[in-house]
């Protein structure tokens, strides 16, 4: 739980959240300017922002709550206790993993809320007015909050302002399954069916891999700082979105390339924004193994954390 409120009261934490937030809004007019299908670079655009802000939130969140406080020696006062190492760890991962899936969570929701509005391609096209008002005040309102509750009672911005979008945009998102772009009842499981279900399903497959390169980050921070940890988890995401192509064809000739294949986490496991353009149902299923395979990754990652911090010198 201190990791947690830790996490999402960093300075860093609310800024990459909101620039996030209002790329994800400007996606729509601007995938509008494209010879292409507009809606494939709505999707491939949508998820790509969640991808890169959940890695940056990854990496200066993990750093911050450990490598910090590390050098900061706070964590004598933590392992000094009853309390083990690994269990230090654990909770550190946990607490990192849930504020990133807090992110995750207000980002799908404005990904998910531009998505249904999709691309004004021609002059036809209207407004989804839905979208657009529920959308804003729910914007509005928690900013507003944030800033009345740090003003009179000191209360945290960042942490008060991602708690206030959690609650409005769950609010907002309920209401929008319910009623269509002309404020007609509409029944409101028709969001999980369909293209919209399949948008939710990319969403939870791309936070697992956030989830997995929390891990990472975990493990990379109790040796190192924000800049190397920052790097450590790019590195994984780029090298594991290319892994197919750049040492798939190697693996059956190279053994090098093939150990590099297996290390390295397949992130286009979790990328399902090819599939969402071209219209290919994703079964639960693949939603099962892709889980399976994450948890795998992340036991390894936190066994190596557990290990780095096992011999790491705190005094």
């Amino acid at each position: 739980k201190n990791a947690f409120l830790e996490s999402i009261r960093q300075p860093i934490f609310p800024i990459v959240l909101l620039v996030a937030c209002l790329l994800l809004v400007l996606n729509p007019p601007l995938c509008a300017y494209t010879f292409d299908d507009d809606n494939k670079l709505l999707f491939d655009i949508g998820l790509s922002i969640i991808l890169m802000a959940g890695l940056m939130l990854s990496a200066f969140t993990a750093a911050g709550v450990i490598s910090r406080e590390i050098e900061n020696k706070t964590v004598l006062t933590v392992v000094s206790k009853p309390i083990t190492r690994w269990v230090f760890i654990i909770g550190k991962f946990l607490g990192v993993a849930t504020a990133i899936t807090t992110a995750a969570w207000i980002w799908g929701i404005v990904f998910i809320f531009t998505a249904r509005h999709g691309v004004m391609s021609t002059a036809s096209h209207r407004f989804d007015w839905p979208v657009i008002l529920l959308g804003s005040t729910a914007g509005i309102v928690s900013i507003a909050a944030a800033t009345l509750a740090n003003y009179f009672s000191k209360k945290p911005f960042g942490g008060t302002l991602t708690k206030w979008l959690v609650i409005t945009l769950g609010i907002a998102f309920i209401i929008l399954t319910a009623v269509n772009k002309t404020w007609s009842i509409q029944n409101p499981f028709l969001v999980f069916t369909g293209e919209p279900g399949q948008v939710i399903i990319a969403l939870i497959a791309l936070t697992q891999a956030l989830w997995l390169v929390c891990a990472i980050a975990t493990a990379v921070s109790t040796r190192f700082g924000q800049v190397p940890t920052l790097m450590a988890c790019l590195f994984v995401a780029f090298g594991g979105l290319s892994s197919d192509y750049v040492l798939g064809t190697l693996a059956a000739t190279k053994w090098y390339a093939a150990a590099l294949y297996r290390v390295i986490p397949n992130m286009q496991y979790f990328w399902l924004a090819d599939a969402l353009s071209q219209s290919n149902p994703v079964s639960a299923g693949y939603l099962l193994n892709v889980t399976v395979y994450v948890l795998c990754f992340i036991v390894a990652a936190l066994g190596l954390a557990i290990a780095l911090f096992q011999t790491r010198e705190t005094a």
